[in-house]
C-alpha cells in the first residue's frame, strides 16, 4: 500500500513540473502542455490506485455510460414518439380532410340529386299541362270542325232536297202538258217562271 502512495507522490510530482514547465498563455489562468504526456501520467496514476479504488472508479465510468445509454434511448424514445405523434396526427389532419371532402361531396350529390328530381317532376307537370292544353285545343277545334262539316252537309242537303222537290214539279209539269190536262187553275204546282235555273247548284 505504501509503494503505491509513493508511486501516485511521484506521478503527481511529474504532473506538477508538467505543469510548472508549460508555456503560459495567459499568466495563472491558461497554459500550453503536451496532452499526450499528461494523459499517461494520469492513467499511470489511476492504475497505481488500489484495486477497491480501481473497481470502484470502472463502476463508476460503467454506471455513467449506462447512465448516457440510458438518456440516449429515452432521448431516442421520445423522438420517436414525437414523430410517431406527429405521423399521426398528420394521419388524423388528413383522414379529416378526405371525411370533409367527403361529406361536401356527398352533399353536393344528394342537393344535384334534389335538384335534378325537382326540375324532372317540373318538367313533367308542365308537360301534363301543356298536353292536357293541346288536348282541349284539339278537342275544341275538332268540335267547331265537326260543326262546320255538318252545317255544310246540312246546307248541301238542303239544296238537293230543294232540287229534287224542283225536279218533281217539273216532271209533273211536263206529264200534264204532254196529255193536255194541264190545269192552269189548279194550285197543285207553284209557277216557275225559270224552271231550268232550280237545277243550278250554287
Amino acid at each position: 500500500m505504501n509503494v503505491q502512495k509513493s508511486e501516485i507522490y511521484d506521478l503527481l510530482k511529474r504532473l506538477e513540473i508538467i505543469l510548472e514547465k508549460s508555456f503560459p498563455i495567459l499568466p495563472n489562468y491558461l497554459v500550453a502542455i503536451k496532452l499526450k504526456e499528461v494523459e499517461a501520467i494520469i492513467d499511470s496514476i489511476y492504475g497505481s490506485l488500489p484495486q477497491e479504488v480501481q473497481d470502484a472508479r470502472r463502476l463508476l465510468r460503467r454506471k455513467e455510460e449506462l447512465q448516457m445509454e440510458a438518456q440516449q434511448k429515452a432521448e431516442k424514445i421520445i423522438l420517436d414518439a414525437q414523430n410517431e405523434a406527429a405521423r399521426l396526427l398528420s394521419e388524423s389532419e388528413l383522414i379529416r380532410k378526405v371525411q370533409n371532402e367527403a361529406e361536401l361531396i356527398k352533399e353536393q350529390v344528394i342537393a344535384e340529386c334534389e335538384e335534378i328530381k325537382r326540375k324532372a317532376i317540373e318538367d313533367a307537370e308542365n308537360f301534363r299541362n301543356q298536353a292536357h292544353d293541346d288536348a282541349l285545343r284539339t278537342c275544341e277545334g275538332a268540335d267547331a270542325y265537326a260543326e262546320q262539316v255538318l252545317a255544310s252537309l246540312e246546307s248541301t242537303l238542303t239544296q238537293h232536297q230543294q232540287l229534287v222537290k224542283n225536279g218533281q214539279i217539273y216532271m209533273e209539269k211536263l206529264r200534264a202538258e204532254s196529255t193536255g190536262n194541264y190545269d192552269p187553275l189548279k194550285r197543285n204546282f207553284p209557277q216557275q217562271e225559270n224552271t231550268e235555273d232550280d237545277f243550278k247548284i250554287e
